[in-house]
């Protein structure tokens, strides 16, 4: 049954599959360079064992108790499969395709995201038959049967998981997240195939899809609810009612992995979004304990997918994340593109011109970041310019800020073309409305690693009150903020801490304008309220 493999090379005889394939787990990935991962001409003789195309796939390394549908799940994103034969002794199979095509997306993909199943990398690669003959012994009737079961449905029937799409929410987002780096955690769980991400409610939600329900289960029983770095940008994972996700263009908000040939659509990298995300020196993460990790996992376990960020062959410093507690080789290098530095600067517009102040606009955009400068337009007073003090910061406050009620007006955010906000000239003052905070005493973020680094949460109804002196009872703090005519709905202080307190007014727009209004307010004692959006309710 297994003569006709041995000029193949690999399966019997003594040149080792191992050495065959190191070139290639430790060689270039090859469309790590490519902007959308379209570039399917590249693959034909990179670094493969057999750099011929063709319809016939040798999948290695298998676990020993692989199932025929798990081989055959590895194909079916990319087409039909047509055939198989199982070599369960040595760890391996053969697997055609129904055209080359097909077979050419399937290794491609493959050489960039290295298949793992059930924690073991899984190799793929041409082979030298152009197609597969079959007996018919029992392992081989197995083997078809798995075809037909899996083929006519297109689905694992096997699994009964609610979907292969799981919709994942990324909470508490201190630091951008990407789609590649979404792509690197959720890759250890099974093959994506299909990703989207989007900002909806104000939050950062992806849909993701998997080949089959198991992966899916996987990945949500294991990462639902962990953090991507320490102490914030939490996954919060459900399965989708879609059974699909239709991706008309690979860029850096969606990617189809499984066609290679769609168009980048608009090829500007979009700003409007945390996905095109900044590069982080480690000392953000001061806290980090996992920093020793980065470099503990041999190059053939690092998932990395085809990175579509506008500057190719960018390296970026690795980041010491939380996911690598849990032995997740791709993320702990989550590394990402940056902004070009200059952008933090943030075009505010649709402001109130009689109520709005720098100061006002100091204090909100201060929850997410340290203001520099702001100015409000002289001419234009519903527009102004607010000068964060990196692009993370500036990227943050947009992605909080923008469409909240401020003045009873939707705010409008986008990234100036202005790289600083300049200074009136001397003699030249306008009234006050360019301000320089650079050393102002309210900064949030100054000290590297500050805990509020990991309290940064979107606009609520409900505050966060802290350094509240101990003279200060339940009904000052009640009167404070509804003397500004807002409604306080609830109070609570912490039991273990009456230091801090959860104040819950009418609606997010009065807990806005609450906190523009209190923090930082004298409440004697030399105590100064601080105010920040809380995640909690009352």
């Amino acid at each position: 049954q297994h003569i006709q493999l041995h000029h193949d090379g690999t399966a019997g005889t003594s040149r080792g599959s191992d050495e065959l394939f190191s070139s290639i787990s430790n060689g270039p990935y090859i469309m790590s360079t490519t902007a959308n991962g379209n570039d399917s001409k590249k693959f034909k003789g990179d670094v493969r064992g057999s750099g011929v195309p063709s319809r016939v796939i040798h999948i290695r390394r298998l676990p020993s108790d692989i199932t025929e549908a798990e081989v055959i799940s590895l194909g079916l994103p990319f087409g039909d499969v047509t055939n198989l034969l199982m070599l369960k002794a040595k760890n391996q199979a053969f697997l055609e395709m129904n055209s080359e095509e097909a077979a050419q997306n399937m290794v491609g993909y493959y050489s960039t995201v290295m298949p793992i199943i059930r924690h073991h990398p899984v190799y793929v690669q041409f082979s030298n038959h152009k197609e597969l003959k079959t007996d018919n012994s029992p392992n081989q009737e197995r083997a078809q049967a798995a075809l037909r079961a899996l083929s006519t449905s297109h689905v694992d029937t096997a699994v009964a998981a609610p979907s292969t799409v799981l919709r994942v929410v990324v909470e508490n987002l201190v630091y951008p997240v990407t789609l590649d780096a979404l792509c690197q955690i959720f890759s250890k769980f099974g093959t994506v195939l299909r990703i989207i991400v989007f900002t909806k409610n104000s939050q950062f939600q992806a849909l993701l899809q998997y080949p089959d329900g198991a992966s899916a289960q996987a990945a949500k029983l294991s990462l639902d609810g962990q953090n991507i770095y320490n102490g914030c940008c939490t996954l919060r994972i459900s399965f989708s009612k879609l059974t699909s996700l239709n991706v008309k263009y690979n860029n850096e908000k969606s990617r189809d992995f499984t066609r290679p040939d769609l168009p980048s659509g608009d090829s500007q990298p979009t700003m409007e979004h945390p996905a095109m995300a900044t590069a982080f020196t480690p000392g953000i993460i001061s806290a980090a304990p996992y920093a020793g990790t980065t470099h503990a996992f041999p190059p053939a376990f690092a998932i990395q997918p085809a990175v579509s960020s506008p500057y190719p062959g960018l390296t970026v410093p690795a980041l010491p994340g939380a996911l690598a507690s849990f032995s997740l080789p791709g993320a702990t290098r989550l590394g990402f593109p940056p902004i070009p530095a200059g952008h933090c600067v943030l075009l505010v517009s649709n402001l109130h011109p009689e109520r709005v102040t720098p100061h006002c606009l100091f204090i909100l955009f201060g929850v997410y970041g340290d203001v520099m400068r702001v100015k409000i337009l002289f001419n234009k007073k519903e527009n102004a310019l607010v000068q964060m003090s990196d692009s993370t910061q500036a990227q943050l406050a947009m992605s909080h800020l923008n469409g909240q009620r401020l003045h009873e007006k939707p705010l409008r955010i986008t990234l100036s073309k202005h790289t600083s906000v300049q200074l009136p000239r001397e003699g030249h003052e306008d009234q006050g409305l360019t301000k320089d905070y650079s050393n102002s005493p309210l900064h949030r973020f100054k000290k590297p690693g500050s805990k509020n680094y990991s309290n940064i949460f979107p606009p609520s109804a409900t505050l966060h009150l802290s350094n509240i002196p101990p003279s200060v009872v339940e009904d000052d703090l009640k009167m404070l903020f509804s003397s500004s005519g807002a409604m306080v709905k609830a109070f609570k202080f912490f039991q273990k801490d009456h230091k801090m307190a959860l104040i819950q007014m009418g609606s997010v727009e009065e807990a806005i304008e609450s906190l523009i209004e209190f923090h930082n307010h004298d409440l004697g004692e030399n105590h100064h309220l601080r105010v920040s959006f809380s995640k909690s309710s009352i």
